[in-house]
């Protein structure tokens, strides 16, 4: 028999606390360490690694792991998409921390999403010593970068490589200025290890950080937004195209009042979550990935279209007036262009614009308001809209999306939810929107596997409030990033993940159609190399072996309440919990226009 050696720590060691510490000689981490303890920022996302061993010493034993707690991650990438679920709540930036060059590779893709999502996040890196005489044979050399943030610099707002302990910290307090300040993105710095580990003379002098807070947002010229006014109060048709916007409730409910004032239609968008009630009735069309034919229909017929921060306005004007000129005045409200660089094309195509305010969306929505007044009659009541349709019993004893969608918001039985994600496979019409916090939207870079670390994120940061966090994810998603879930439940945060699993990453099934039916080949082999079947894998299972409950996997629409019931009760009771929903591969029926749309 074999026996397995036991290498855990000794048991004097094992502790759910830190065992306090008495601090007689200080280092340069724990200068480090107190500074972002004055950044109040609540947690620190990271994967362990050597090149900030000094760092994690001193978030540990100086900080006693509190502001910023450690969130213990079982990959970089998680570390990022973490940290990004949790801004997508609060607006409000973490600390995430990365291992040389090796784990800025890893994140690099969260970064990418994080960036294109125009998240703050404040991420520190670390590599071996500056001066290579005193790197360690081997291991230093080969996780040491002359310039680390060449990695990432055209998908984040600004990086640095500091080397002394008085330019680190200046470097952070920047980078924390940067970050913050409109347009929002994230920030590098890469710290020294010899940095860290050099002894101080005393405790940590910090300055006083309310000299470096991050600037206030830039204000659109008034007699611009004046002549905006105008233009949207003359007009017949005007559509308001809400894009990247905050949650904040009050600014919510400005746009509200703005859609009222001008009789405007709305548009709102899946990719960046809820801007606007979507059962309003002046809400016309399900929010979505690309405009539908009636929506791209009713842009093209707007007189004055008043674009918040919406991403891709080219994108949405080419699909109303296709190769023609548009037709109607176009107003922009962004800070977006001052972040486009040439690496990433993530900027999309440039729109025609007659009035371009360089702004954030609230500050002009509120200067809209006050130069307006009222202009024309509100619309007589926000519930105008008709509820959601319910699925139609097509007869099967399978599951698809509507249906998914129907069983849910049954068992959920009117409690405030948080959609975290939805997938692709998702129509815009089987859930309404109507708080800013319905749903946080997908993850700006369309990057497979970002799904799970983006739920664990939300989860934590809506652990304190009344609402269940609820992540529908698809199985390739799922098994990309499904490690990221440990982190929730080693933190015992309260969540439900529902993976809609159709055994596939069908959305290239659909492409792949489209080639066959392209070069007239056979359409029934669009599968091979696209199915995860054979053999299945066992997703359930995958999340009780990391601390979760796993229902399933749940087959039939007999099966799927009870097991939603259930789960639902659980994450109240404070469980993490993940439920594998096998769905229907292949297509599902739009509640709202009759067409058919990809299940994934």
């Amino acid at each position: 028999m074999t026996t397995i050696p036991d290498n855990r720590a000794p048991a004097a060691f094992r502790r759910d606390e830190p065992i306090p510490s008495t601090i007689e000689q200080w280092w340069g981490s724990d200068a480090i360490a107190a500074l972002l303890r004055q950044f109040d920022i609540p947690y620190a996302c990271l994967n362990p690694g050597s090149s900030f061993r000094g760092l994690h010493d001193s978030l540990v034993n100086y900080n006693g792991n509190q502001n910023p707690q450690i969130v213990l991650c079982l990959h970089e990438e998680h570390a990022v998409s973490i940290a990004h679920g949790y801004t997508k709540v609060t607006g409000k930036p973490l600390a995430v921390i990365l291992h040389s060059n090796v784990g800025l590779m890893h994140a690099s893709m969260a970064i990418y999403n994080a960036w294109c999502d125009r998240v703050p996040m404040l991420i520190l890196g670390a590599h071996g010593p500056v001066d290579a005489a005193k790197r360690r044979p081997w291991i230093d050399w080969i996780h040491t970068s002359q310039d680390a943030g060449a990695m990432v610099r055209s998908f984040v707002k600004w990086d640095d490589q500091p080397v002394s302990l008085q330019a680190s910290m200046t470097s952070l307090r920047r980078a924390r200025q940067i970050t913050e300040t409109a347009p929002k993105a994230p920030v590098y710095v890469c710290l020294d290890v010899t940095m860290q580990e050099t002894r101080l003379d005393g405790a940590p002098v910090l300055p006083n950080i309310e000299r470096y807070a991050p600037t206030a947002a830039p204000y659109a010229n008034p007699e611009l937004v004046k002549k905006m006014a105008q233009l949207l109060a003359g007009a017949q048709r005007p559509v308001l195209l809400v894009g990247r916007v905050s949650r904040d409730e009050s600014e919510w409910q400005q746009r509200i009042e703005l859609a009222e004032r001008l009789q405007a239609q709305v548009f709102t968008d899946l990719k960046v979550g809820a801007a606007f009630p979507t059962s309003h009735p002046l809400h016309p069309h399900a929010p979505s990935v690309f405009l539908s034919a009636d929506a791209t229909a009713t842009l093209k017929q707007a007189d004055v279209i008043l674009s918040l921060d919406w991403v891709d306005l080219q994108g949405a004007l080419k699909q109303a007036w296709g190769g023609e000129e548009v037709s109607a005045k176009v107003l922009q409200v962004s800070l977006d262009h001052t972040l486009h660089n040439a690496a990433s094309l993530d900027h999309q195509d440039l729109p025609p614009c007659d009035l371009y305010a360089a702004a954030e969306p609230a500050s002009v929505v509120r200067t809209l308001l006050a130069e307006l007044g009222q202009v024309k009659a509100a619309t007589a009541s926000p519930a105008g809209r008709a509820a959601r349709p319910r699925a139609a019993d097509d007869g099967a004893d399978d599951i698809h999306m509507p249906l998914l969608a129907d069983t849910l918001s049954d068992c959920l039985e009117g409690s405030p939810a948080c959609l975290i994600r939805l997938p692709l496979g998702w129509s815009g019409d089987l859930w309404h929107f109507e708080h800013p916090l319905d749903y946080l939207g997908y993850d700006g870079g369309a990057g497979i596997g970002s799904g799970p670390g983006m739920a664990v994120g939300a989860s934590i940061a809506l652990k304190d409030s009344d609402r269940l966090p609820v992540a529908i994810i698809g199985d390739g998603d799922f098994l990309m990033g499904n490690t990221a879930l440990w982190s929730a439940a080693a933190l015992q945060v309260p969540m439900l993940v529902i993976v809609a699993n159709n055994q596939s990453f069908f959305n290239d099934e659909v492409h792949q159609e489209r080639v066959a039916l392209d070069r007239e080949r056979p359409v029934e082999n669009r599968w091979i190399g696209q199915r995860i079947g054979n053999p299945r894998v066992d997703l359930a299972g995958m999340a009780r072996s990391q601390g979760f409950e796993g229902i399933g996997p749940i087959f039939t629409r007999k099966e799927l309440a009870p097991a939603l019931a259930d789960a639902i009760v659980k994450v109240r009771a404070g469980k993490s919990v993940l439920i594998d929903v096998q769905v229907r591969p292949g297509y599902a029926p739009s509640m709202s226009t009759g067409m058919t749309k990809s299940v994934e």
